[in-house]
């Protein structure tokens, strides 16, 4: 047993050495304000789940049934269990062990000289005296992590959000535009058939009557085109939620595309706000945090290590009809292992643990630029789409009076076929901007939503 002066040595041995991890926060400065304007200054509703209130409750049950089967979530619950288990595992290295034994056996006794039934039965305990605060730093990392893998699961739920809203305003965007191609080609066709008349009567020339045709069948083929198009986009949104493609053309049809919103959300006026609702910004730091524990857990390691064990058992011997009890307890040893020589190995764990350190440090701060960065190009898109949605409308609307006037013309004689084919083209191009307009102003509002962090924060997060 160690005297009490030998015991009390060794604690000032381990005491007298101590880790110096890196800080576990590292600063990532911001400015103080957007560079580019907030829609409407921000004074809407909150970000989470803007999209129950556009209007379009086809759009909310394909969000609702695209995070129920998405992979993305699927794979980061599994990653939230994994964290979980290494907190508990990094939780039981700061308590004692204790472990039960027992067995028995039958044979010889050599000392008794006759044959004997040998019974044991014991309690083992052990526990490492977390004097350095290695394994502590251990825990600390592990608790990091967990952090960083639960708010990665709101940040897939963000993802498949934006990818279905992405997704649905593509396809009736699409729809829309095929409604567009096919009043155009029955126009045409139109065109083609009066011509073609006229042609017969004798008072359009062949050459005229050719352009009506060609123009009919390019209608035609765009249409086709356009159909096709939407039916990539439909066949795209069934593999994103799951839907029968049925289901889906149905409620398509009986629910057309609500009048887009000019605010679906409010977002906060200081960028350190909106930082600390992004769930990767979160995560990274969370990163830099396990990272500096893990310097401070390396750099115990090598240090002393001081550690007590103790034992309880019980025997029982019986033989010749004679039984045996025997009862065995210690507490010890009290045992300090001295690294010596490892040839360069834990001081080389020290390097690789703060090397890790710095390349976390770097990503975060390259992640809060970026974060940055993709918040100022999404307001930047809102705001131009915003602005030119009047002028396209104004442009659209314009062209459809010029060719229906042209077209009345074309009727009464007075204008040629090249100066109709010329409005229609005209016309059909402002309005094909103007609906993809509207496709590009809801891709802005996904692109900042994903870019705000989709309103998360800590109690969001499973």
């Amino acid at each position: 047993m160690l005297q009490m002066p030998m015991l009390a040595g060794l604690c000032l041995v381990v005491a007298a050495c101590s880790t110096t991890p890196p800080p576990a926060q590292v600063p990532a400065p911001v400015a103080p304000g957007w560079q580019a304007p907030l829609p409407h200054g921000g004074s809407v509703q909150d970000l989470a789940q803007w999209w129950t209130r556009t209007g379009d409750p086809l759009l909310v049950e394909l969000i609702e049934s695209a995070q129920a089967l998405s992979p993305g979530l699927a794979q980061a619950r599994s990653r939230i269990a994994q964290a979980r288990a290494s907190q508990v595992a990094s939780s039981a290295a700061l308590v004692p062990s204790l472990d039960g034994q027992a067995s028995a056996s039958r044979g010889l006794n050599e000392q008794l000289r006759s044959t004997a039934t040998t019974a044991q039965a014991g309690l083992q305990a052990y526990w490492e005296l977390d004097l350095l605060g290695g394994n502590a730093a251990a825990k600390t990392a592990a608790d990091e992590r967990l952090a960083g893998a639960r708010v990665q699961w709101h940040e897939a739920r963000v993802s498949v959000a934006a990818e279905v809203a992405l997704q649905t305003s593509s396809l009736r965007t699409c729809l829309l535009q095929l409604d567009v191609a096919e009043r155009d080609a029955r126009s045409r066709e139109e065109t083609a058939r009066l011509s073609a008349l006229s042609e017969r009567a004798g008072f359009t020339a062949p050459a005229t009557a050719a352009l009506a045709r060609a123009s009919a069948a390019e209608a035609q083929a765009r249409q086709w085109q356009q159909r096709t198009q939407c039916d990539v986009d439909t066949k795209s949104l069934v593999a994103l939620t799951g839907w029968e493609e049925p289901r889906l053309r149905a409620r398509l049809a009986a629910q057309p595309a609500p009048v887009a919103s000019d605010a679906l959300f409010a977002m906060a006026a200081l960028p350190a706000q909106v930082l600390a609702q992004r769930p990767d910004v979160y995560s990274a730091e969370r990163d830099v945090a396990a990272a500096s524990a893990d310097v401070g857990s390396a750099q115990a390691q090598r240090y002393p290590r001081l550690s007590l064990s103790g034992s309880v058992g019980a025997a029982s011997v019986r033989t010749g009809g004679v039984t045996t009890d025997l009862t065995t307890w210690t507490i010890g040893p009290l045992a300090l292992s001295v690294p010596l020589l490892d040839g360069g190995r834990r001081a080389a764990q020290v390097d690789a643990a703060q090397a890790r350190y710095d390349e976390a440090a770097a990503l975060y701060r390259a992640r809060v630029r970026q974060a940055v960065s993709e918040v100022e190009q999404a307001l930047a898109r809102l705001q131009g789409a915003g602005e030119r949605n009047a002028i396209a409308r104004i442009a659209a609307e314009g062209y459809r009076a010029s060719l229906d006037a042209t077209e009345a013309r074309w009727r009464s004689g007075l204008a040629s076929l090249v100066e109709l084919e010329d409005a229609r083209r005209t016309a059909l191009a402002a309005e094909n901007a103007l609906v993809g307009l509207q496709h590009e102003r809801m891709a802005a509002w996904v692109a900042l939503y994903r870019a705000a962090g989709g309103g998360w924060n800590e109690s969001s997060t499973p």
